[in-house]
């Protein structure tokens, strides 16, 4: 029987990979939507309608779910270290909200929520996370915060669901994490922070598309749960962000900066963008900081023993995949 899927975000990294999973397997029907025409042309074949619009509007996430929908995967998120509260909240509650009045108006069965393990973060190294662990009192910052109340919704909902927290998302099409990293690298802004020992978890796209094709088919007791999802092969995070560049000739040096000294210039730098109030990214956020210096590791033996979830791709591998795709867009590198 051919289940008709929303994927939102599409126009994205994970959306868009899982778009074009999905439309590689027999048994689904694909309705793929985001903000961007020429992102999501890619994704148009076959198997998949491509219809672009903005979650934040209510009327068109109401004519959007019209298509005869079975399961809805949101993707779809402000992910920034930075930003107003207001674009935060539209892009990731309000949003939310629209779907699921839409998804309940159109007896949508299931929803698949990609949420964030940034809702843990609190400045402190944490190993072996449960997804049932006491959260911090305050979110760290207004893109937890905003993903932890889009969570309480769709837990709220009375709709079937399944919410999803992956770590660290890497692979080809990643235009986040590895990009960023290579930026603040050309440009030499990139140190060492603190001791360098710290341990983080990396999942690989392909390995969360299997957590979500999972979650697609689920049935009791794995229903209306949290996962994490991560590769489950925490890495020291500098030799790894080390491997990537120097697989495209841009290793990191020796030079380190003490944790603390680079908290109090990124309160500093937060304060006067914040005066500024331009919209200006900070050059280095105290979330940023926080995340290259602390440990944070998720225990996914949940994931493993009700969604039947077995990380396929290694870290190597995922790296291997994202340097692959990123020197065929370099070729001069």
């Amino acid at each position: 029987m051919i289940k008709n899927i929303l994927v939102t975000g599409a126009g994205g990294f994970l959306g868009g990979r899982l778009t074009e999973r999905l439309a590689s397997m027999p048994g689904y029907r694909i309705v793929a939507t985001g903000r961007r025409v020429e992102t999501g042309r890619r994704h148009i074949g076959s198997q998949v309608k491509f219809i672009t619009g903005d979650l934040i509007h209510k009327e068109f996430t109401e004519q959007l779910v019209k298509q005869d929908i079975d399961v809805l995967i949101h993707c779809a998120a402000l992910s920034s270290l930075w930003g107003s509260y207001d674009d935060f909240y539209q892009a990731n509650v309000v949003a939310t909200e629209n779907l699921l009045t839409g998804a309940k108006q159109a007896a949508i069965k299931r929803i698949i929520h990609i949420s964030t393990p940034s809702i843990y973060f609190d400045y402190n190294d944490r190993f072996d996370i449960r997804e049932e662990d006491p959260l911090p009192v305050r979110s760290v910052n207004h893109y937890a915060g905003t993903k932890l109340l889009a969570e309480q919704r769709v837990k709220a909902s009375g709709i079937e669901h399944i919410i999803l927290r992956p770590r660290a998302i890497i692979g080809a099409g990643d235009t986040v994490i590895m990009p960023r990293l290579i930026r603040a690298r050309r440009e030499n802004r990139l140190r060492i922070i603190g001791n360098g020992k710290n341990i983080v978890d990396i999942t690989s796209v392909s390995n969360l598309i299997d957590a979500i094709l999972l979650s697609i088919e689920a049935s009791e007791p794995a229903i209306n749960q949290v996962y994490n999802i991560t590769n489950s092969q925490p890495v020291q995070l500098w030799p790894f962000i080390n491997d990537v560049l120097s697989k495209i000739n841009l290793p990191l040096g020796l030079e380190r900066l003490p944790y603390p000294v680079l908290y109090a210039i990124a309160a500093l730098s937060e304060q006067m963008a914040t005066i500024a109030q331009n919209g200006r990214e900070p050059a280095i956020t105290r979330y940023g900081a926080g995340i290259l210096a602390k440990s944070c590791t998720l225990n996914i033996d949940k994931a493993k023993k009700l969604l039947g979830y077995v990380p396929r791709q290694t870290v190597e591998e995922g790296i291997n995949e994202f340097v692959n795709w990123y020197l065929t867009l370099n070729p001069c590198l």
